[in-house]
């Protein structure tokens, strides 16, 4: 696998008052300032990551709502999940990946941020079964949390894209730590488990960021290989998508894409991905 170089338990109580259980489920956010931010690419890693739990059965989309969102044609339906990668040794950095080893014509839709709660898309995201991964930061997401709550409960994973968005490699081992751990904390009271997927702001990490990942329960830092421009994919190598690749879109409204809404931008992107005769498939049922 080429890759760039870069949960939680829940405690309920037991059937007796004085036993508690504890169920650890030891499973396996860079985003940039433009709407076309491929960043670096990076060395491989050799570790790999865990399965994750089965996603929610979400049934099958209305057979015509592909018109509504601008689509010729329904997206074809994923293959059956399977586990791509295996588990992160214990003691090892999460490793970095920017797609996913597969020979399903499948790629993944991962949104960052959280500036943008259009209604819309969640009734775009229900009506089309589309799964996506959501890397929100606390500073842009915060103040929305029930909007990207509707989302999850339509299958949309929530991950860690830090409290504050900041430079990563700017900053040191504590303050990364307190970043990441501090993201991982919010969002585990605001949804009810701690991510499992991290993705660096704008791309950028070092060793810290590796260290501190790991250690705030990480199991994966996820780059990308495509970016969605408002009205094309930006490749990060050659002119097309290929198998397992991971998509780069962000939470953004019409006054940061000229006009373009959010549902517009992903329905551009949809279509850019049936051309290539591919259909997209959740991250986490990969990783």
């Amino acid at each position: 696998m080429t890759a760039h170089g870069a949960g939680g338990g829940v405690r309920r109580p037991g059937a007796r008052a004085a036993i508690v259980c504890a169920l650890a489920a030891a499973l396996l956010t860079g985003c940039a300032q433009s709407v076309d931010p491929i960043e670096r690419m990076g060395r491989k890693a050799a570790q790999k990551v865990r399965r994750p739990e089965p996603a929610p059965a979400a049934g099958a989309p209305a057979p015509d709502a592909h018109r509504r969102w601008g689509l010729a044609a329904p997206l074809a339906p994923a293959p059956r999940p399977h586990r791509a990668l295996a588990a992160r040794a214990p003691g090892t950095v999460p490793p970095v990946i920017d797609h996913v080893p597969t020979r399903d014509k499948v790629v993944f839709l991962t949104f960052d941020d959280g500036a943008e709660k259009d209604p819309r898309f969640v009734d775009m995201v229900r009506e089309l079964r589309l799964p996506i991964s959501m890397f929100l930061a606390d500073a842009a997401a915060g103040a929305g949390y029930d909007h990207f709550g509707r989302l999850r409960r339509l299958g949309a994973q929530v991950e860690n894209h830090t409290l504050t968005h900041p430079f990563l490699p700017g900053l040191g081992y504590v303050d990364q730590h307190a970043e990441i751990c501090g993201q991982q904390t919010r969002l585990k009271s605001r949804f009810g488990a701690a991510p499992r997927l991290f993705r660096p702001p704008y791309g950028n990490y070092d060793a810290d960021t590796l260290r501190a990942a790991g250690d705030c329960g990480i199991d994966a830092i996820v780059l990308w290989r495509a970016s969605m421009q408002i009205n094309d994919l930006r490749y990060a190598d050659g002119d097309r998508l290929r198998p397992g690749d991971i998509i780069l879109a962000h939470f953004r409204g019409p006054e940061e894409l000229k006009g373009t809404t959010l549902t517009e931008m992903t329905s551009r992107m949809l279509r850019r991905v049936q051309e290539q005769g591919f259909t997209v498939a959740r991250l986490e049922d990969y990783v």
